[in-house]
């Protein structure tokens, strides 16, 4: 049932996704855009996001397992560290660039257009890489913790 449901509530954010324009690289640019002809339409679509999400996270806070019956598995790291900003700016400079975050990346890739499909491509790329960086006995930088 849960990967039933987990497939309903992915195509409904997918077409969401489509329907917002998020989609579309060149409307996210343009609300990135603050000195030349920015397109506010994404703030809404955000604000409206999290609007919706308030109550729903704030219910699964309190509890400890979901509708469907499994373990509540919510995110309990509350530090800002260097790892958190430097993720943060390297996801916002990507999205700024490509026009494209995980989520409209995927759905823009399965609708057929061939930039989702690089950036869906050079995610996964990103992705190995950065497992690769931090398998044991990888060479390590500078970290905050452990």
């Amino acid at each position: 049932m849960s990967k039933l449901s987990a497939f309903f509530v992915g195509l409904l954010f997918g077409l969401g996704l489509l329907l917002s324009g998020m989609t579309d690289p060149g409307k996210v640019q343009g609300f990135l855009d603050l000195a030349g002809a920015w397109d506010p339409s994404l703030a809404f679509v955000m604000g409206g996001a999290i609007g919706v999400g308030l109550l729903p996270f704030g219910l699964a806070a309190r509890r400890t397992r979901t509708y469907l019956g499994e373990a509540m598995r919510l995110p309990k790291a509350k530090e800002i560290d260097r790892r958190l900003v430097l993720g943060s700016l390297t996801f916002g400079v990507g999205w700024g660039l490509a026009g494209f975050c995980p989520g409209p990346g995927l759905v823009s890739m399965a609708s057929g257009q061939v930039k989702g499909l690089v950036f869906v491509v050079a995610m996964v790329v990103g992705m190995l890489v950065f497992e690769w960086a931090e398998r044991p006995g990888a060479p390590q930088g500078p970290r905050t913790h452990p």
